[in-house]
């Protein structure tokens, strides 16, 4: 009989010290993990930092060219903005113009012409911004259909600056007689 509670004790005692060795194991892999879910953060951290970086550079390079032709063609112009907003754990970009401290809604709350103007300059962001850079050409289809004939030499006067200072070219179809610039060929 004692040699059974021995043996019954012994095996226990197995039991235990693997239970001890697993608990050791668990506790080692728990501490790794956590240093790993450590550094993922500090990680996503780091790169919703540069992501902010980018964003911004962006956004000021984008905002720029198109607040400096909505500024060519209207006496009152709108300023170009671009909202990021992190959204079910994405970045969304709302976009929207602002005039004497108000946010108006570019779809709904301005002109045809204002919209086709800024429509223009974020194209022509777009290709400034490529890497790696692309022939500064751009293609356009009855571009400023909606601008009022009042800002439309003003137009002509900014594709010519742009074609002259950047070295952009357009090739633009056209019914607009005020828009025509360079050379031009009739069909």
């Amino acid at each position: 009989m004692y040699d059974e509670i021995a043996l019954k004790i012994k095996e226990r005692k197995s039991q235990i010290d693997l239970a001890k060795s697993k608990i050791k194991d668990l506790e080692k892999k728990y501490d790794t993990v956590n240093i790993l879910l450590s550094n993922l953060n500090d990680s996503q951290e780091l790169a919703q930092i540069v992501a902010q970086g980018v964003q911004q550079k962006a956004h000021d390079r984008i905002a720029s060219v198109t607040s400096k032709c909505l500024e060519t063609i209207f006496e009152e112009p709108y300023r170009f903005r671009i909202l990021f907003e992190r959204k079910r754990g994405k970045t969304e970009a709302r976009l929207m113009f602002e005039r004497d401290g108000l946010e108006i809604d570019p779809l709904t709350a301005s002109g045809g012409g204002v919209i086709d103007v800024a429509s223009f300059a974020l194209r022509l962001s777009a290709i400034s911004l490529t890497k790696p850079h692309v022939r500064k050409i751009m293609i356009l289809d009855e571009p400023f259909r909606f601008l009022s004939a009042e800002y439309r030499p003003r137009v002509r006067d900014m594709l010519q600056e742009l074609a002259e200072e950047y070295g952009f070219q357009f090739v633009m179809v056209t019914h607009i007689e005020e828009l025509i610039c360079g050379k031009c060929i009739r069909l």
